[in-house]
């Protein structure tokens, strides 16, 4: 039966909205936080779908346990889809946001076509291989000037119509509410239910041997 989820972050604010999600349910959710140095899942892959689940399972066949994680970014269409997957590293490997939006900035000068839409990916893994995969996805436009305090990433420039406000510019619990995360969170808890009782089946299916955590198990892991 399943007693640990692994959600594959470091990331505070994210162990937060998940275990918001799974505070009804009779598990244990851990973080990265809760385990020693791993190697890190090499994310070559061509979409977010693919990226999610190379980080879901990898962490899940280290560790011996099922394993959430997403991928999330920005595509806008005047770019052919770009920054896409690479949206955390457009302007380069060591780049910050303030770097990604002044080089999208810069790549949509003169451009008519603003349309974009910000993409997230949750895959739930098992260490067999299997996964559950939820998405969401919000669209926008891209304003050619920065917006806003508040967000982070690209939002001072991903322009809500509907509202007619920058991410930046909307308060965190409304940008929850219709943000690419907020949607594809919304859809697991609903499910939640579901999941557990899926992956309860898939554990038992596999009946792996049980690992040796010993190794993993301190606080000295840092996130990127």
């Amino acid at each position: 039966m399943l007693k640990i989820l692994v959600l594959a972050t470091t990331n505070k604010n994210k162990v937060a909205e998940f275990k918001e999600i799974t505070k009804d349910f009779d598990i244990e959710l851990r973080s990265l936080s809760d385990f020693g140095p791993i190697p890190q899942a090499v994310e070559d892959g061509e979409t977010f779908d693919e990226n999610a689940y190379k980080k879901a399972h990898h962490v899940a066949k280290i560790l011996g346990l099922p394993a959430i994680a997403d991928d999330s970014g920005l595509v806008v269409e005047a770019l052919g889809g770009a920054p896409g997957v690479h949206s955390a590293r457009y302007a380069g490997e060591s780049a910050g946001d303030d770097d990604n939006v002044a080089k999208l900035l810069d790549e949509m000068h003169g451009k008519s076509d603003r349309n974009a839409y910000f993409m997230c990916v949750l895959s739930i893994a098992v260490p067999s291989g299997p996964a559950l995969t939820y998405e969401g996805r919000c669209d926008g436009r891209i304003i050619d000037e920065r917006r806003g305090e508040g967000g982070f990433g690209y939002d001072p420039i991903f322009y809500y119509e509907e509202l007619e406000k920058t991410f930046a510019e909307l308060p965190m619990e409304e940008k929850n509410k219709i943000s690419h995360r907020g949607k594809a969170l919304a859809d697991l808890r609903n499910e939640f239910g579901s999941v557990i009782k899926w992956l309860n089946i898939r554990l038992q299916e596999e009946k792996p041997e049980k690992p040796d955590h010993s190794q993993f198990m301190n606080n000295d892991w840092s996130d990127n």
